[in-house]
């Protein structure tokens, strides 16, 4: 797909969707968030893909809301409202489901809006200099569409703090409360991203993607009959599967299952 604010590249099993508006601090506007929309779509009906990476250039990844947008926003009517945030509501539940496994490489500072990229994405892996902010609260407004995702992440304990400050807090913070899973120095962020990568290709594609619905589905749930007839239809699935046994059979006879090829 073309775009004035992004690249997607799908090189082989593993796709880069990289935000490119580094003077803008890669932030959102309509048009940004549309095309978002579209490449991960693209890319979750991939065949060949196995996993995404989402990147930027720049100093920041994401900055949230581009001021541009903003300045038309101030002046939307709370209808005009509703319909603007379901566009933004889509993107991220578009990132959050893709049936591809998903990296957040997060190279710099990550603000607002953007949080919800990082928090949407299932790993995340941010250099030692990333800054982090909810800032909603300090223009008078609150982080209602990217919450889910981010509560999700980060843990309502973390979150009562950071969306009522809406201060500012480090790498180091951010991998304390889980909304990130790895630290390291800029110069080794790729070698950390590529380290996630080899995991997931060396796993069996059906079960990686399976697994990740399975996260979707069971978190938050209370146990219950119906939890557990699921998971024991999960299991059973997937074990009957050209995969499943596959991969049970390769570990039995000490071979390299088919995914790995020869």
């Amino acid at each position: 797909m073309k775009s004035t604010f992004l690249t997607v590249e799908a090189a082989g099993p593993v796709a880069t969707i990289t935000l490119t508006q580094p003077d803008v601090r890669n932030a959102f506007s309509d048009e940004v968030i549309a095309d978002i929309t579209r490449a991960f779509t693209w890319v979750g009906a991939q065949d060949q893909v196995r996993a995404v990476v989402l990147a930027a250039e720049g100093p920041a990844f994401c900055a949230g809301a581009n001021l541009n947008w903003m300045r038309a926003m101030a002046d939307y009517t709370r209808e005009e409202n509703l319909v603007d945030a379901g566009k933004l509501a889509e993107m991220l539940r578009v990132i959050y489901t893709c049936p591809k496994p998903t990296i957040a490489r997060v190279q710099g500072d990550v603000y607002a809006g953007g949080m919800g990229l990082v928090a949407c994405c299932d790993m995340a892996v941010a250099a030692s200099h990333a800054g982090f902010c909810l800032s909603e609260v300090k223009i008078g407004l609150i982080p209602a569409t990217i919450s889910p995702y981010v509560i999700r992440a980060m843990g309502p304990r973390a979150a009562h703090r950071y969306f009522l400050t809406g201060e500012r807090f480090d790498a180091a913070e951010a991998l304390r409360t889980g909304f990130v899973h790895q630290v390291v120095e800029a110069e080794a962020l790729d070698s950390a991203v590529d380290g996630l990568l080899k995991h997931l290709l060396s796993a069996s594609p059906a079960a990686v993607q399976a697994c990740k619905k399975l996260v979707l589905d069971v978190a938050g749930r209370e146990v219950d009959e119906a939890l557990i007839a699921e998971t024991v239809a999960g299991i059973a699935d997937i074990r009957a599967s050209a995969e499943g046994k596959e991969g049970v059979q390769a570990f039995l006879n000490k071979r390299k299952p088919s995914w790995l090829g020869s």
